[in-house]
């Protein structure tokens, strides 16, 4: 299945996975400055930010379907998300990455190849 999805399609929904793994963490900071207040909320910029990056990850999986990607080939690619936001903890907040979350990493790859065969 994953050869008949077109290339676009498969690299659509990747920038929506890395696009999905950078929204938490806009949201993240936002919450550390939220006040408790709906307006404040509404109006806090890193909210607004991972708003609008989950907005972006849903322009890109809907182009991937447009190009013909199918639901059960794209959407354990996207599964690659948790990877992805694994490394941006790393490389931004210092979190490490232990054996036991590359482990996990390996075992949600032959998961996504798994699914999208």
């Amino acid at each position: 299945m994953l050869m008949k999805t077109p290339l676009l399609a498969v690299a659509s929904v990747l920038v929506a996975a890395v696009l999905g793994a950078i929204a938490p963490f806009f949201f993240e900071h936002g919450s550390k400055q939220w006040q408790g207040r709906v307006v404040d909320f509404v109006l806090n910029p890193w909210i607004l930010a991972g708003m609008l990056t989950y907005l972006a990850v849903m322009v890109f999986f809907t182009y991937a379907f447009r190009l013909g990607g199918t639901v059960k080939v794209l959407y354990p690619i996207y599964a690659t998300t948790f990877i992805w936001a694994a490394l941006i903890a790393m490389f931004h907040q210092g979190a490490p990455v232990e054996p036991v979350h590359l482990g996990g990493m390996v075992l949600l790859l032959a998961g996504v190849v798994a699914m999208s065969w």
